[in-house]
């Protein structure tokens, strides 16, 4: 019955449409845009095709229609979308407007491509068809991660720390609180170091100058200086300048020797040190 009933309105529509366009010269649009030469009617199509669109949209938001007539008006969308760039671009080779640039996009982009098909979009409920859903959701392109480098290169300064210093506040409170626990630390060890005040004291008083004392082990050799000079104290055995001399001859003699003697007369000599004990 549904469907006779729905069959019986449909015819009435149409008688009424035809008798209300007795007398009338209807035009059809082209089936190729290529055969339009007129730029209004170009627009004049164009329009007519966004009004069928918007129609069909407006249609397909309804989740309660079933699923054929679903598929249905997505593909009809689909087909009106590429009749009207086929007029847009007819409208700029008759020296129209651009509309793919100044033209609504609202539309288009109420639509939804899968992932690997690229033209062809879902609209409303058809996004929900069994099959559809399965695509969006496994084709959906997960997030790419960013690199380190990607990462790092908006990173300065600041983002260490290198210049929190320089906003005049931090300096200033870290002066206050580092006076305050200076003080604090201070007045702490006062208190544990009373007691050991005096006796401090009474050590320091009694300590001695090791220096001052005369005898010859601790003191070594005492040398005096030139006028106006004060002298010093030699704690180590100093050589004199005579022995220092006969230490740099006694050195040089052995190079000497070591450099033009043979080696059986560096052994005499030396056997005749050894027994001459020198």
């Amino acid at each position: 019955m549904a469907r006779s009933a729905e069959k019986a309105m449909t015819a009435l529509a149409r008688f009424r449409r035809m008798k209300m366009e007795e007398g009338k010269v209807v035009e059809r649009r082209p089936y190729i845009a290529s055969d339009c030469d007129n730029l209004q009617k170009a627009e004049k199509w164009r329009r007519q095709i966004l009004g069928e669109i918007s129609r069909k949209v407006a249609q397909i938001q309804n989740a309660g229609l079933i699923d054929h007539q679903i598929r249905d008006l997505n593909d009809d969308i689909n087909k009106l979308l590429r009749e009207k760039k086929h007029w847009e671009d007819r409208i700029i080779e008759l020296g129209g407007p651009n509309y793919k640039r100044i033209g609504p996009r609202m539309l288009d982009h109420e639509g939804k491509t899968v992932p690997g098909n690229r033209g062809y979009k879902y609209f409303g409920a058809a996004k929900d068809l069994p099959g559809v859903r399965e695509l969006f959701q496994r084709d959906a392109p997960s997030k790419k991660r960013k690199t380190r480098g990607q990462l790092m290169r908006n990173l300065d300064a600041d983002y260490y720390g290198y210049r929190d210093e320089d906003d005049g506040v931090l300096v200033p409170l870290e002066k206050e609180v580092e006076a305050k626990l200076i003080a604090e630390a201070v007045e702490e060890w006062k208190a544990s170091h009373e007691n050991d005040t005096a006796n401090i004291t009474e050590i320091t008083s009694k300590e001695e100058d090791i220096y001052a004392t005369d005898n010859p082990e601790v003191l070594g050799e005492q040398y005096e200086a030139d006028e106006g000079k004060p002298g010093f104290v030699a704690h180590v055995p100093v050589p004199s300048q005579k022995e220092v001399e006969d230490a740099l001859l006694r050195r040089k003699k052995r190079e000497l020797l070591e450099q033009y003697a043979s080696e059986t007369l560096q052994m005499q000599s030396s056997d005749a040190r050894t027994l001459l004990g020198i």
